[in-house]
């Protein structure tokens, strides 16, 4: 026999529950009622607005303390690079000629340089590295899937000196073998660079693009195919549309790779200066040697300037506009994401 005795609420923890205070609920206007019986007592639900925890403040000074060096850095690259914006103004941006025993500092063949290798290995890595990664996370069993996983992040790991020695070894004479209709001097050109970045950050899109999209709940993929879905509509219609801001996001750290990289660039690209298209549709500068912003931080002339105030301070606005760069696409992709997502969406 079931003992009514039980169902009554305990007199002690009625009294207890009616002397505690409750906070505020969230909404105006709402009241918090506390009865005889406690089951009705309604119980305010927590709200962030005001909840300022350990882990926020951490998390806040943290964020502030990162936004500072940001700060610092690019001002102690302005203050160094100074003397080259006075001299010359966006003339150092636009120029086309670099001659630093002349002085003549014009980085725009560099900045085409940087902008086109790091083009075409994000064209060549991201349908690759898209592709992988739908192949990892929807086809491939789970068995296999943590050692293709595995795999990948140790590629992400190599250092980029061995890429670039495997470039010298392999690649560059392949692409000389290739090009050879077309009379080049070397097997060391932008096509090279650009194929030997691809390679690099085709892990980076795996992994992030893997993980953004085993992040869509696995009851969704069955009730999609439930429904009579494909698997090809299911990735298109129903998975795409929730994990592109995780493939994106994967792409933007590619990109970033990709313009900063230096070592695996520096030795396959020729270090050609003043190498800009008399065409800017023009493909052929591809198969010639050329410059990056990166490669040429990279070589001796960074430590032959710093005899000379004017052509040091042109080296280090190099990587003042590197810099710029990279900041900018990176702050221009998190603002199309933020106006995608909207301003009614949901807070995370």
């Amino acid at each position: 026999m079931l003992n009514c005795n039980l169902l009554e609420p305990d007199e002690k923890i009625v009294r207890k529950l009616r002397s505690v205070e409750y906070p505020p609920v969230a909404h105006p206007g709402a009241k918090v009622s506390v009865v005889d019986d406690p089951v009705s007592i309604n119980f305010p639900l927590p709200t962030r607005a005001g909840n300022w925890s350990w882990t926020r403040l951490v998390s806040l000074g943290f964020t502030a303390l990162a936004g500072l060096f940001l700060l610092a850095m690019i001002g102690v690259f302005l203050w160094e690079s100074l003397p080259v914006w006075r001299q010359f103004g966006f003339d150092y941006i636009l120029g086309t000629k670099w001659f630093f025993r002349q002085h003549e500092f014009g980085i725009l063949p560099m900045i085409y340089g940087t902008v086109m290798v790091s083009a075409l290995a994000i064209l060549l890595a991201v349908p690759l590295g898209v592709g992988a990664a739908v192949f990892t996370a929807e086809i491939l069993p789970s068995r296999w899937r943590g050692l293709v996983k595995v795999a990948v992040e140790l590629l992400a790991g190599v250092p980029s000196v061995v890429y670039g020695l495997l470039g010298i070894l392999f690649l560059r004479d392949w692409i000389y073998r290739l090009l050879t209709p077309f009379d080049p001097l070397s097997g060391d050109t932008l096509l090279t660079a650009g194929i030997l970045l691809a390679v690099m950050v085709l892990p980076t899109i795996i992994t992030l693009s893997d993980d953004a999209i085993r992040g869509v709940p696995v009851l969704q993929r069955h009730a999609a195919r439930g429904l009579g879905l494909t698997r090809f509509e299911t990735v298109t219609g129903l998975i795409f549309p929730q994990a592109w801001r995780g493939i994106f996001a994967s792409i933007l750290l590619a990109l970033g790779r990709a313009m900063g990289e230096t070592v695996a660039v520096f030795l396959v690209i020729g270090r050609r200066d003043n190498v800009l298209p008399e065409n800017w549709y023009s493909l052929r500068p591809l198969l010639e040697a050329g410059q990056t912003l990166t490669s040429k931080l990279g070589g001796s002339e960074t430590f032959i300037a710093r005899a000379d105030p004017l052509h040091w301070a042109a080296i280090v606005g190099l990587g003042l506009v590197l810099m710029g760069l990279v900041v900018g696409i990176t702050w221009g992709g998190a603002w199309l994401m933020g106006r995608e997502e909207g301003p009614d969406a949901p807070v995370a």
